[in-house]
């Protein structure tokens, strides 16, 4: 049960898995509301927090990726990025603001999505990926001087093509509704601004 730290905050009595297995933790809930009635049911899941990275090469282009996504069943473009893979034995749940093991999470998923890498790292910000349904986070990382130094090992389920694209294109793509990711779009416009 949560403490009461501020008077907005719901209190959970009641949680049951619906689904739980290495991927997701979507569970069903009870809470009690600051105002002292129940709400139920309300829906939440848990995933691994993930890593978003704007990578630029030394030339100026930033490493984009191609790739289907079954959520809105179309090709996307959007920048490479990845699930952190767990060393406290969690399958999943936000690791909230630890950014080190989120850079060598990004560092990996770099170097596996488009086989470049970068020794210029910036962690940008961490964001809740969707505060109202879910626990885990987006780290957001830039990095610059990337170089092509190996080809792809994707996963067995990643089909994915690399693109070099300038940033007018790529504000244009956002513009056009071609770049559909909201926390991708969220990156380059920090990274832009920072």
């Amino acid at each position: 049960m949560l403490m009461k730290n501020d008077p907005l905050e719901w209190e959970e009595i009641k949680s049951e898995h619906i689904v739980r297995d290495e991927w997701i933790d979507f569970r069903r809930s009870a809470f009690r509301l600051p105002d002292g009635s129940v709400f139920e049911p309300f829906y939440t899941y848990s995933r691994r927090d993930y890593v978003v990275i704007v990578a630029e090469d030394t030339e100026g282009k930033f490493l984009c990726v191609r790739q289907f996504r079954q959520g809105i069943k179309k090709v996307t473009n959007e920048f490479p990025a990845g699930g952190i893979e767990r060393t406290d034995g969690k399958q999943y749940g936000g690791i909230g603001e630890n950014s080190e093991e989120a850079l060598s999470a990004a560092r990996r998923e770099l170097l596996e999505e488009t086989g470049y890498e970068s020794d210029e790292w910036k962690h940008v910000l961490t964001l809740p990926s969707n505060a109202t349904i879910a626990d885990n986070y987006a780290h957001i990382f830039s990095a610059k001087n990337c170089r092509k130094v190996t080809g792809q090992s994707l996963d067995e389920t990643e089909f994915l093509n690399v693109e070099r694209v300038d940033a007018d294109h790529l504000d244009e793509m956002i513009r056009n509704g071609e770049f559909q990711q909201a926390m991708h779009i969220a990156a380059w416009l920090l990274t832009r601004r920072c």
